[in-house]
């Protein structure tokens, strides 16, 4: 295995594990990997933007998995408010997709599938999201060098 193979599949697991609900930082070792300049920047931002894509559509399944239980007892929501709530988000709630980046975004692409939102559109905004914080994060790094 190549040493830059072995980065960029190093990059790509925290990538993905941060994305989930893992406490993973993949912020640290894309960084790492800039500084040392061996990976092509675009191609660090390519890898680490795919991961953490990846990653959150893993939160996004475990959401729409947990809708099975809403005819359960102790599920939180009625039908007709689940409906509703769904009807909210499809209209409003789906833009917080482009904060899926932030501390915390992991629980929107979560409540994503539970609201059963169009995975085309989970996969566009989540993309735009992950992928303008790696690039921004590669600008800021390249900028303070």
């Amino acid at each position: 295995m190549t040493e830059t193979f072995a980065a960029l599949t190093g990059l790509f697991v925290a990538a993905f594990g941060a994305a989930t609900i893992l406490p993973f930082q993949s912020e640290v070792v894309f960084v790492a990997l800039q500084l040392r300049e061996t990976v092509s920047l675009g191609l660090l931002v390519v890898v680490a933007s795919i991961g953490n894509v990846l990653g959150a559509v893993v939160n996004y399944v475990l959401g729409r998995g947990a809708e099975r239980f809403r005819d359960a007892r102790w599920f939180p929501a009625t039908d007709r408010q689940l409906d509703r709530a769904q009807g909210w988000w499809s209209r409003w709630g789906v833009w917080t997709l482009l904060l899926s980046w932030a501390p915390f975004g992991d629980a929107f692409t979560v409540i994503a599938g539970i609201m059963r939102t169009r995975l085309w559109v989970f996969l566009g905004l989540v993309a735009v999201a992950k992928t303008a914080r790696y690039a921004i994060l590669a600008w800021g790094t390249a900028a303070a060098m």
